[in-house]
């Protein structure tokens, strides 16, 4: 299956499953809502309709960055639902064979485990492979937090 590799910071590229990729843009301006979670960036008028936006480095682990004018926003969209990731930059498209995925590092927070597939590892190093539906199910965890904020 095709994936879409993304860079979520300098630490990592990441495959996004193409099936789930409505469209890829530059990151437009980003308005943050009090009391969410911190990897929830905020929301943004996307095409005329309120889009969230999640920045999935700290769930993995990675360090967060501002990506400036190279920052890129991918749109995820399953079943009706669309939520934007942010990314530093996308460096392609790749071939994913499911029977081929190593099991994500150990090392791995908890939260990063739950959003990865797996792993492989290409001529440029390794790529985490994210399970779309993990990404949508957070939508349940924003909920939460807000409510116990």
């Amino acid at each position: 299956m095709s994936h879409v590799v993304v860079r979520l910071s300098s630490e990592g590229r990441f495959a996004l499953p193409m099936d789930a990729v409505a469209e890829v843009g530059r990151l437009p301006g980003v308005t943050r809502v009090p009391g969410t979670p911190s990897w929830v960036t905020g929301v943004t008028n996307w095409r005329g309709r309120i889009l969230g936006v999640l920045d999935l480095s700290e769930l993995l682990g990675l360090r967060h960055e501002a990506f400036g004018g190279e920052g890129r926003l991918v749109v995820l969209s399953r079943g009706g639902a669309q939520v934007g990731v942010v990314a530093e930059r996308v460096d392609g498209v790749i071939e994913v064979d499911a029977e081929a995925l190593e099991p994500a590092l150990l090392t791995l927070p908890a939260e990063a485990g739950a959003l990865l597939e797996g792993q492989l590892t290409d001529e440029y190093g390794p790529v985490g492979v994210v399970d779309a539906g993990a990404v949508f199910a957070l939508r349940h965890r924003v909920g939460v937090a807000r409510r116990a904020g």
